[in-house]
């Protein structure tokens, strides 16, 4: 298993029982597929750079994970059709 950060912009809009249910399907999928995450950092609202899908702020939240190759793939999958999502990246983290 490799090293995974993984940083949501949800949109600001939802309430925060909606907000939990987004971060906590994302657990999900990383948890389902075999991964283990290591640290969750919720950010909380900040300001966007430029406005994405009518919006100038978005609710940030990190998570770093452990998982393979698959897990990445399916999360990646599910994230691109979730609506709540406003953007998100997935990346390898270096190792050291």
């Amino acid at each position: 298993m490799r090293a995974y950060e993984l940083m949501l912009i949800v949109n600001p809009n939802l309430d925060e029982e909606a907000t939990e249910a987004v971060i906590e399907k994302a657990q999900g999928l990383i948890t389902q597929g075999g991964g283990e995450i290591t640290n969750v950092n919720k950010w909380g609202k900040r300001r966007l750079a430029y406005e994405i899908q009518g919006n100038t702020d978005g609710f940030y939240v990190v998570i770093d994970f452990n998982a393979d190759n698959e897990t990445t793939t399916e999360v990646d999958r599910v994230l691109k059709i979730t609506e709540e999502v406003v953007r998100f990246l997935l990346v390898r983290k270096e190792e050291e």
